[in-house]
C-alpha cells in the first residue's frame, strides 16, 4: 500500500492496526512471508464484488491486489504470490475472470501483472483513488481460458 497505489501512508501504530483489522484481515487475504524466516513482508488478496475494488466486475469476476515492503521489491516475491492467487481463483474457486489495476506511474505493479500473464484490457481516466485525488487507472485481465492456456 502507499501513495503510488492510491493509499495514504499509515499515520500511527493504531492506524496500522486498523488497516490490519479492516483490510488485511479480509477473507482471501494472505500474508507474503519470507520462506527462510517466516517474517511477513507484504500481502495479497482476492476481492469479490462486495469488497474494496476498482474494476467493473461481473458475476464470476474478482479483483486481486497486493503490496510488499520496499526493502523486498524486485525479489520476485509478489509475482510468486500472485501466481498462487491465480491458481486459487481459477482452480479452486471457479472464478471466470481476474482483474488487476494500477495507476499511471506504478510501473512495478504493472510488471507484476505482465509477469503473471495478465493482458491489458482498458484505461479509465479521472478515477478517484482512496486518497481522494483523480488518477488514470489501467486495468489488466486474466481469463480462465488464458489461465488454462498458460498452464498446459
Amino acid at each position: 500500500m502507499g501513495p503510488i497505489a492510491g493509499w495514504p501512508p499509515h499515520t500511527s501504530v493504531e492506524n496500522s492496526r486498523e488497516i490490519i483489522r479492516t483490510i488485511l484481515s479480509a477473507p482471501e487475504t494472505y500474508a507474503v512471508v519470507l520462506k527462510a524466516t517466516g517474517e511477513p513482508v507484504g500481502s495479497v488478496g482476492i476481492m469479490f464484488g462486495d469488497g474494496v475494488h476498482s474494476a467493473a466486475m461481473e458475476t464470476g469476476d474478482v479483483e486481486i491486489g497486493y503490496w510488499i515492503g520496499e526493502p523486498y521489491w524486485g525479489q520476485g516475491l509478489i509475482p510468486e504470490a500472485v501466481w498462487r492467487l491465480l491458481y486459487r481463483c481459477f482452480d479452486e474457486l471457479g472464478v471466470h475472470r481476474v482483474w488487476c489495476g494500477y495507476y499511471d506511474g506504478n510501473i512495478k505493479s504493472r510488471r507484476v501483472m505482465e509477469k503473471c500473464g495478465f493482458l491489458f484490457h482498458h484505461t479509465e481516466h479521472e478515477k478517484r483513488s482512496p486518497l481522494g485525488d483523480l488518477r488514470t487507472e489501467h486495468f489488466m485481465l486474466m481469463t480462465v481460458e488464458r489461465w488454462n492456456l498458460l498452464n498446459k
